[in-house]
């Protein structure tokens, strides 16, 4: 099989994007009267990236690549609770810091990845099937749509599984998260474009999802 280099590198990106976000998502932020968890800035890249897989190679390897970024998350996840479980040296003073950042609680975690492959799933698939009703034209129209459907249906899935029932859950949050994170696609779409007219342009390549099977756990059909 021939795999594109390009294809690896937005794969990569896509993943590294995911993963910082879970990572920095442990902390919450007040920008003026906006309550955000700091990873707002970082996820929605992810997003963008998932479009672009859309967009040029089509549903069944953005499928591939979710799954994959699945993975790779759950991967980091089991090795840096390792690390935290392993006896620290008696002169290492950061056993605290590491637990308090790396540490994640099985809810975090649980809600992380189940509001990952809904919102990625649900952008995915709208993204996809946008396209073939639009037959190509309009980009704007699908990134958008689908970042307002996959990114509001991540952060009700993250926000509800991962905060009701503590102080911190306010429903205030998950509107600040969501129009965040579209506000920044939707700032970000010329990028967008140029990154999908490049990518379509050097690998000659532009997939309509006309009979794709669209169950995700498909992940080689």
């Amino acid at each position: 099989m021939n795999i594109s280099y390009r294809l690896v590198i937005i794969t990569a990106v896509f993943i590294t994007c995911l993963i910082t976000a879970n990572i920095i998502a442990v902390k919450m932020i007040s920008l003026g009267p906006f309550i955000l968890f700091a990873a707002i800035f970082v996820f929605p890249l992810s997003y963008i990236f998932g479009d672009v897989l859309t967009e040029v190679y089509g549903y069944r390897v953005a499928r591939r690549v979710i799954w994959l970024g699945f993975v790779c998350n759950l991967i980091f996840v089991i090795f840096a609770w390792v690390g935290q479980i392993l006896p620290p040296a008696d002169f290492w003073q950061g056993q605290e810091a590491y637990e308090s950042i790396l540490g994640y609680a099985p809810r975090l975690l649980g809600a992380s990845l189940c509001g990952y492959l809904a919102g990625e799933f649900a952008n995915s698939f709208i993204l996809a099937k946008m396209k073939v009703l639009t037959q190509g034209h309009w980009l704007w129209s699908r990134t958008i749509s689908s970042t307002v459907v996959g990114e509001g249906l991540d952060t009700v899935v993250f926000t509800t599984l991962a905060l009701i029932g503590t102080p911190a859950f306010v429903p205030i949050v998950m509107l600040h998260q969501w129009l965040g994170k579209t506000l920044i696609e939707a700032i970000l779409t010329p990028a967008t474009y140029a990154i999908v007219n490049s990518l379509k342009r050097r690998e000659a390549i532009d997939t309509y999802d006309y009979e794709t099977k669209y169950n995700p756990f498909l992940i080689f059909g």
